[in-house]
């Protein structure tokens, strides 16, 4: 019987975490207000996917106190002393995710939003530290309950609860962005500018292998070319990253905190779009407690929308977030095009691409890629070597630059731009065998190439290209939203327990993209840390369109030339939504 109260101790604890974590995912996600069926679901779906996990490690812990402590645990069915500690180590475990994620997400919440959840991590610590006090008390003053200190334990633990959700308020109102007053003039002519985007990309490892001899058009922009670190965004997901790149705004400005929106039922119109970090909460995704959707585009105004305005065409390849497709000037192939030219139908072709001419350019080269051997997309190594791990994403990385080049050649867009996603999923997958030196494996005398390391050099003749089609004049932008290293262990062990991949690799926790720029109007050299929101302005100044004043990027006017900047001011417009 002792062991059944026990549990129902261990139940009682892991219920109160789940409800702290259920608040967590509320605070994350201002927009869905707490009077709602979809705030009432979600405290469900967490309460049923945490809840019996964290009552099983609970109960494993009581189990291994009973067994350290050499005497039986003979606790109530709602032990004050157990659920004192259990409370307070619970709370205490929530501030510290609480805070972790503040920390992490703040560039995301609004200044307010931030401020509301910052009481809350407050609260939830002060609350810890009550829990902690009754459990102390409870344990100085005899073993005998009474019902004053359990009514103050369910009080502190409701309040524990209600305190920080009564901080996070409501939910927000939305307020509208600025809007354009004067209609933009056209500009004749403009520079040309290409960007190459890459997903995991990481300067250290560049740096390596450009010091070994390889990768040499890598070199020749590092060496001859500006650089600067970029600090990117969480959760770094393509979609939230290169669309604040893209329009020049955080994810608080441009609404896009995530590229996929969560829902506990299909029926919710109160959507998720932001789940904590450090609690394994994407496992509510793969264990099918909630369902991800691929977020609808916003009407945002990115720099090729800006561009059309000022009548400059732009030519843009597998961004994300483009879906369906609309291009004013020029031409944009979606990054969901490979999921249309993958299935049988094809029925999502027209609306992966704009106009129709870019459509059937992309799918000439999607099929033929499509049908290619592995070894063409990527060189092997050996015969018998089997079929690298995420091929796929490298495979369409091919037809996405051979759809570039023609479509480059028939529009001649001022802007062009194509994104890679190879380098993140290869970097997930084999980051341990292209860097055994980061998880403390002896470096081997004579390293074979790995699979990333071979992406790395087929993306290094992408740039040669790149540069050898460079006009006196025009400028290249390679630009990586995110880096890449390693997993620490413990996400890698769980990782395992719930049937995840056994990835080295991973980009949760941003670390540093960074963007390396070469033309003639280029100064050479290392440059002070910027963010991913300055491409955009960066573009827009380059290309003679006033910077938005509303934009929370900056023009780095100090990667040109003195010449040039001298010639070229920054001009301003309060905003370009209209």
């Amino acid at each position: 019987m002792r062991f059944l109260r026990m549990l129902t101790n261990a139940i009682a604890g892991g219920v109160l975490v789940a409800l702290y974590l259920a608040v967590l995912v509320l605070q994350l996600n201002p927009q869905v207000p707490i009077v709602s069926l979809a705030a009432v679901r979600w405290f469900g779906a967490l309460l049923a996917f945490y809840g019996p996990y964290l009552a099983a490690a609970l109960y494993v812990m009581l189990l291994g106190l009973e067994a350290v402590a050499g005497r039986a645990l003979r606790p109530g069915w709602f032990s004050v002393r157990l659920l004192a500690w259990l409370g307070a180590a619970g709370a205490a475990a929530a501030a510290a995710i609480t805070w972790a994620n503040l920390e992490a997400y703040r560039p995301v919440l609004s200044p307010l939003d931030a401020d509301r959840m910052r009481q809350g991590a407050i609260a939830t610590t002060v609350f810890a530290v009550v829990l902690v006090t009754i459990a102390v008390l409870r344990y100085s003053f005899g073993r005998k309950g009474s019902r004053a200190t359990a009514g103050l334990l369910m009080i502190s633990m409701v309040l524990s609860v209600a305190v920080p959700l009564w901080f996070r308020g409501a939910g927000e109102t939305f307020v509208k962005p600025p809007r354009r007053w004067t209609a933009p003039m056209p500009i004749a002519a403009a520079p040309r500018v290409v960007v190459i985007a890459l997903d995991g990309a990481s300067l250290g490892l560049i740096r390596q292998r450009v010091a070994a001899g390889r990768l040499p058009n890598f070199g020749r922009m590092l060496d001859r070319g500006a650089l600067i670190d970029l600090s990117t965004l969480q959760p770094t997901q393509a979609g939230p990253v290169w669309m604040a790149a893209a329009t020049g705004k955080t994810p608080q400005n441009n609404g896009v905190r995530s590229e996929s929106v969560y829902r506990v039922d299909p029926s919710d119109t109160d959507v998720v779009d932001i789940l904590p970090d450090y609690c394994f909460a994407s496992a509510l995704v793969t264990q099918g407690f909630v369902t991800a959707t691929p977020r609808e585009p916003l009407r945002l105004r990115p720099m090729w929308d800006i561009l059309a305005d000022y009548g400059l065409a732009s030519g843009i390849v597998g961004w994300p977030l483009t879906y369906p497709a609309h291009a004013e000037r020029g031409y944009i192939v979606s990054d969901r095009f490979d999921e249309a030219a993958s299935s049988p139908l094809r029925l999502a072709d027209a609306r992966s691409g704009d106009p129709t001419t870019a459509v059937d350019v992309a799918r000439e080269h999607f099929d033929a890629w499509q049908g290619k051997p592995w070894r063409d997309v990527l060189p092997a190594l050996s015969t018998s070597e089997p079929e690298p791990i995420d091929l796929a994403y490298a495979r369409w990385d091919r037809a996405y630059s051979a759809t570039a080049a023609e479509l480059e050649r028939q529009f001649a867009p001022r802007l062009s731009a194509v994104r890679y996603e190879g380098l993140a999923a290869f970097g997930h997958a084999y980051l341990r065998e292209a860097e055994p030196e980061l998880f403390g494996d002896v470096r081997r005398p004579d390293p074979q190439r790995s699979v990333l390391d071979r992406d790395y050099i087929q993306l290094d003749n992408e740039i040669g290209e790149a540069l050898r089609n460079l006009a006196p004049g025009d400028l290249l932008l390679v630009v990586s939203g995110f880096g890449m290293e390693r997993m620490p262990v413990a996400k890698r062990l769980f990782g395992g327990l719930l049937g995840f991949r056994n990835y080295s690799g991973t980009h949760e926790y941003a670390p540093d993209g960074f963007l390396l720029a070469y033309g003639s109007n280029v100064a050479s050299g290392q440059f002070p840390r910027g963010a991913i929101t300055d491409l955009a302005p960066t573009v827009l100044y380059y290309m003679g369109v006033p910077v938005g004043r509303d934009m929370d990027g900056f023009a780095r006017t100090d990667l040109f030339g003195a010449a040039f900047t001298l010639e070229h001011p920054v001009k301003y417009v309060a905003s370009h939504d209209k």
